[in-house]
C-alpha cells in the first residue's frame, strides 16, 4: 500500500474512534484491529468488533523502542484500560501491528494485514523496524580474551579433565567418517537419560542449530515469549516465518492467555535467559492448543537443582524440547545439544540436513555427558551454582543494584540507573557483563550477570564500588 500522507484530525486521548475509520487508514469495526502512527504519537485499537465503542486512542508514551514497540495506554470499555501497549513488529519486508491488553494479543484480520503477515504488504501510516543485529548480539561479544567474564553463561574455561581425556582418545578416529551405528548408540544413551525412545531424539550441533531448523516446520505464526534468548526469533524471521512477540512484564510470569490463539508455534525458555525465571511445568503445558507446537528451550535446565520443571521426559506429540551441553560442560567451541520430540516433528527438522551432520568428537561428548555419572556430576555442579547465586545476590544489593528474584538459572537479571555507562566502565576495568537492552521487552537499565564464584564476585564488587553506579 502507498504510505498514508493524508491529514487525520486527532481526537483527544481516550476519545472514541468512529468504527469506520481509525484515522490510520484501516477500519476499527473488525475484531483485533490495531494501529500505531509513531510520527503523530497516536495509537488506535479495537479489540471487539461487536462493540465499536471499544475502539480508542491513546497517546504513545515514546518513540519506537529498541524492540520495535511504541508504548501506549489505551482506553477500553467504560474507561477501563484495555491495552497496555500497541506496537509494530517486523522488518522492511514484514509489516505488522500487534496490540496487547491484560490477557490478549490481537492482530489485524486479513483485510488489514494479519499480525506479522509476511510479504510486501504494508500498513498505511505505520513503519516497522526490528533490529536484527540486536537479535544477533550475544554475550561472547562483550568478553575479550583476558577479561573477568560475567557476560557468557558457560561454567568454567574448559571441559573437566575426564571429558577432555575422553575426547582426546577419539582423535585417532578422525580419519574415518562418523558411523551411523555410533549415532544410534548415542541417541539411545540420550533417550535413556530422559526416559524416551531413540527415535524421539535428534542430535544437534548445538541448540542454535535446532533453532535454525524451526522454519522447516512451516508455521503460519510463531509466538516468541520475551524477554528471552533471541536466536529463535532471529532464525524464524530469517526463515520467513511471521513472528509475534509476547512480552512478559516483571515478574515475568507466564500466562498462556497472552499468546495469540492462532499461533501454531510457541517458543519459550525455561529457565528463561536472561531473567532467570523458572516457569512451572503446568504453565508451559497450558500453552498447548490443537494444531500448535510448543517449543521449550531447556538449554540451562541441567544447571537447576533437581530439574523440577523439565518437560524433557514428556512424549507429547505437540511438544519439542531443546537441551544444550554447552553451558554446564564448557563445550561452547564444540557445539553439542539435542532435541526431544515426536519422530514426525524431528523428521521435519532433520529434512535437508547434510550427511554426517555431527562430528566424531561431538558424538563422543554427547554420549559421555548422557551417562549416569555425568548426570550426577551435573547436578553437583547445579548445587554449587545455586550456592554461588545465593551468595552473590545480597552482595549486589548492598551496592544498590536491583536483582530480579526468584532466580533459578546460572545468571542474574539486574537493573541499574545507567546500564550502558556501567558496562563500559567495567569493561575499562577488564570486567565483561552482558548488556540487557538487546533482549526484546527489556528496558535499557538492565544487565545480565553470569553467576560466578566468590573470588570473581569480589573483583566485580570492588570495580563497581570504584566506578560507581
Amino acid at each position: 500500500m502507498p504510505q498514508d500522507t493524508a491529514h487525520h484530525p486527532e481526537p483527544a486521548a481516550g476519545a472514541p474512534v468512529p468504527a469506520a475509520d481509525s484515522g490510520l487508514g484501516m477500519p476499527t469495526d473488525r475484531v483485533g484491529v490495531a494501529g500505531v502512527r509513531p510520527q503523530s504519537g497516536v495509537a488506535a485499537v479495537a479489540f471487539d468488533g461487536r462493540s465499536p465503542e471499544a475502539a480508542g486512542r491513546g497517546e504513545v508514551t515514546g518513540d519506537l523502542a529498541d524492540d520495535g514497540l511504541a508504548r501506549a495506554e489505551m482506553p477500553g470499555h467504560n474507561g477501563t484500560p484495555a491495552a497496555r501497549t500497541a506496537g509494530v513488529t517486523g522488518d522492511p519486508g514484514l509489516r505488522s501491528v500487534a496490540a496487547a491488553n491484560d490477557r490478549h494479543w490481537s492482530g489485524m484480520d486479513d483485510e488489514a494485514a494479519a499480525v506479522s503477515s509476511a510479504g510486501d504488504s504494508e500498513i498505511e501510516g505505520v513503519s516497522s523496524v526490528v533490529d536484527r543485529e540486536r537479535l544477533r548480539h550475544h554475550g561472547d561479544a562483550e568478553a575479550r580474551p583476558g577479561m573477568v567474564d560475567f557476560a557468557v553463561n558457560v561454567q568454567g574455561d574448559a571441559p573437566p579433565e575426564w571429558l577432555r581425556e575422553r575426547l582426546a582418545r577419539r582423535l585417532g578416529d578422525l580419519g574415518r567418517y562418523p558411523d551411523a551405528g555410533e549415532e544410534l548408540a548415542v541417541r539411545e544413551l540420550v533417550a535413556a537419560r530422559h526416559g524416551r525412545r531413540a527415535e524421539e531424539v535428534l542430535l544437534l550441533a548445538g541448540v542454535a542449530e535446532g533453532f535454525a531448523m524451526l522454519p522447516r516446520l512451516g508455521a503460519k505464526l510463531a509466538a516468541v515469549i520475551h524477554p528471552s534468548f533471541t536466536e529463535p526469533e532471529l532464525a524464524l524471521r530469517e526463515g520467513g516465518v511471521p513472528v509475534a512477540r509476547v512480552v512478559l512484564e516483571p515478574p515475568y510470569l507466564l500466562d498462556a492467555g497472552l499468546v495469540p490463539e492462532d499461533a501454531d508455534l510457541v517458543v519459550v525458555g525455561n529457565p528463561t535467559n536472561p531473567t532467570s525465571v523458572l516457569h512451572p511445568a503446568e504453565s508451559l503445558l497450558a500453552l498447548r492448543r490443537p494444531g500448535r507446537l510448543v517449543v521449550v528451550d531447556e538449554a540451562f535446565t541441567d544447571a537447576v537443582v533437581g530439574e523440577p520443571e523439565t518437560l524433557a521426559g514428556k512424549d507429547f506429540e505437540d511438544l519439542l524440547v531443546f537441551r544444550s551441553l554447552t553451558k554446564t560442560w564448557a563445550l561452547a567451541g564444540l557445539r553439542c545439544g539435542y532435541a526431544l520430540g515426536a519422530p514426525e516433528v524431528l523428521a521435519r527438522l532433520n529434512h535437508g540436513r547434510p550427511h554426517w551432520p555431527l562430528s566424531t568428537l561431538q558424538l563422543e561428548a554427547i554420549a559421555a555427558t548422557a551417562e549416569p555419572r555425568a548426570v550426577a556430576e551435573a547436578q553437583r555442579k547445579a548445587e554449587v551454582i545455586a550456592a554461588h547465586r545465593d551468595a552473590m545476590i545480597p552482595r549486589l544489593r548492598e551496592l544498590g543494584i536491583e536483582v530480579h528474584e526468584p532466580a533459578a538459572g546460572p545468571y542474574l537479571w539486574i537493573r541499574v540507573p545507567d546500564a550502558e555507562l556501567l558496562r563500559k566502565r567495567l569493561a575499562d576495568k577488564g570486567i565483561a557483563v552482558r548488556r540487557g537492552d538487546t533482549f526484546p521487552g527489556a528496558d535499557p537499565g538492565h544487565l545480565r550477570l553470569a553467576v560466578r564464584e566468590p573470588a570473581r564476585v569480589d573483583l566485580l564488587v570492588a570495580a563497581i564500588r570504584e566506578v560507581g553506579l
